[in-house]
């Protein structure tokens, strides 16, 4: 390569690094402490009324901004509805008669529009709410990244496809968390916000039923409300325990083999993550420090900014 043909890639290589560095340089924790000043005030009793008529809307709020995250980025595309014209992700089989909270999100977008009319997105409402769902109850807190803008389309086939299924294995769990930029180490501390939360027979019954590693009391009790047909609806929480308190009883729970999912357990099965499972089990401090710094990589996929999307006014439908 001539010196000439090499300088060309080098200011290549430059601005490309640049437009990542901008990209990620426009999402900030005071992106709003101008243009909507009481944005967290505003959000926070909205929430805490919500936790406080029914506590699992906690944990159906952060998976609802997992979800997001993992399908194209956060930009809120989660959150549209379906029209006569258009395929949102509500219907994807992660999402079906699974995700939740949408309403929440409904009134939160409300209370902020009446404060900063126009200003601020979806998506960042998301972001906010999973942040306060988890301190309100008892998990970590963190400063959110904000700057977000809300996309104007979706995907079904991406939400089909991005999202990990609970018969994951290891490999293809720290393959989907690699492929958005997370480690291994960010893939098993966010799957602790599993210590939260309630999942279908539907997604457990095969690991009650057929796997030998898990504990056989733990099994006969989840049996009881799932049987081997019908009830796939029928509830059961994830963390036995404490299942509306966010603390470090799921990776307990799996070092005794009472994981209720199969992507659950497989992270303390003889593999490569059994030490960090083990770490939390022992330390709940590691846990929500390594919590914490996953959940704001997290949010830094792929985000809309700039005059990329727009700010929509509801949630649920494009401008």
């Amino acid at each position: 390569m001539d010196f000439s043909s090499y300088f060309k890639v080098l200011a290549t290589l430059c601005l490309l690094s640049l437009s990542i560095i901008s990209t990620n340089a426009q999402l900030s924790p005071n992106f709003y402490s101008k243009s909507c000043p009481n944005l967290f005030s505003t959000v926070k009793p909205v929430l805490q009324s919500a936790i406080n008529k029914e506590k699992r809307i906690g944990a159906s709020l952060v998976r609802l901004f997992f979800h997001d995250c993992f399908v194209n980025g956060c930009d809120g595309s989660i959150l549209l509805d379906d029209t006569s014209s258009f395929t949102g992700e509500k219907t994807a089989n992660p999402n079906r008669n699974s995700a939740r909270g949408f309403d929440v999100i409904d009134n939160i977008k409300s209370a902020v529009e009446k404060a900063c009319p126009g200003v601020v997105s979806c998506a960042d409402i998301l972001a906010i709410a999973a942040r306060d769902s988890t301190v309100t109850l008892g998990g970590p807190s963190w400063n959110v990244k904000l700057g977000r803008r809300d996309a104007k389309t979706a995907s079904l086939s991406a939400a089909n496809n991005g999202i990990p299924p609970p018969t994951s294995n290891l490999n293809q769990l720290i393959s989907r968390f690699n492929a958005l930029g997370l480690s291994t180490q960010d893939m098993v501390a966010l799957s602790g916000s599993h210590t939260i939360g309630q999942a279908r027979c539907t997604t457990f019954r095969a690991r009650i039923y057929n796997e030998t590693n898990i504990d056989t009391t733990f099994a006969q009790t989840r049996r009881s409300n799932c049987p081997r047909t019908g009830g796939d609806a029928n509830l059961a929480p994830l963390d036995l325990q404490t299942p509306t308190s966010f603390d470090n009883h799921y990776y307990k729970n799996l070092v005794a083999q009472k994981g209720l999912l199969h992507s659950d357990q497989v992270l303390f099965n003889g593999g490569s993550t059994d030490a960090i499972v083990q770490t939390y089990s022992n330390g709940q401090g590691n846990f929500f420090s390594d919590f914490v710094s996953g959940m704001i990589k997290m949010g830094d996929i792929s985000p809309l900014t700039g005059s990329q999307g727009e700010i929509r006014k509801n949630c649920r439908i494009i401008n």
